[in-house]
């Protein structure tokens, strides 16, 4: 069977479920005090989320797009989209200077996964967002930690990269309330 994706058909419009105009969630002061302390360059909209490395900028869809899932609230994946992504943006070469992948798959960018997901997990818990890593974050590290099954020390070595990212990105909200004090 040959399959195509519906804006390869001429003429052919599918329907596209109605969005709510507004977030589905409440919106966490500290989180976004913390978010913004960053400095990171955060474009909202389209419909992936990533770490763009050259143009060191991360885009991410817009609140209203988080509905949720069975294992996490609307505000718990909107957020931890974000810091997963933070977390990328945390091993630029001019910040913590982590090895990125050259492909999907590829040792480097599994590695690289796992440390973004427990970056977030560790500062979900930080921020209060979640008080404990959800089903999805186990998930997600389960499924780079089946291609890294060879070397025992990925998870421990990750979770020091996920830990030095954490106090990182935090350190920024650190100072810009020493600067306020």
């Amino acid at each position: 069977s040959w399959v195509f994706n519906a804006e390869q058909v001429d003429g052919f419009a599918a329907a596209t479920p109605e969005r709510p105009t507004a977030p589905l969630f409440e919106r966490l002061e500290q989180a976004d005090k913390a978010i913004a302390a960053t400095g990171a360059a955060i474009e909202y909209g389209g419909t992936q989320a990533f770490y763009d490395r050259k143009a060191d900028r991360i885009r991410v869809p817009d609140p209203s797009a988080f509905l949720g899932s069975p294992t996490s609230s609307p505000q718990e994946s909107f957020y931890s989209t974000v810091l997963h992504e933070l977390t990328h943006f945390s091993g630029a070469p001019h910040r913590l200077n982590r090895e990125n992948g050259k492909r999907f798959a590829d040792k480097p960018y599994c590695f690289e996964e796992l440390i973004a997901e427990l970056g977030a997990a560790f500062l979900c818990a930080e921020l209060g967002i979640t008080n404990e890593p959800r089903p999805d974050h186990a998930q997600y590290i389960a499924q780079y930690l089946a291609i890294l099954k060879e070397d025992k020390r990925a998870i421990f070595q990750a979770a020091t990269a996920a830990t030095a990212a954490t106090a990182y990105l935090l350190a920024f909200s650190s100072q810009s309330q020493e600067s306020v004090a």
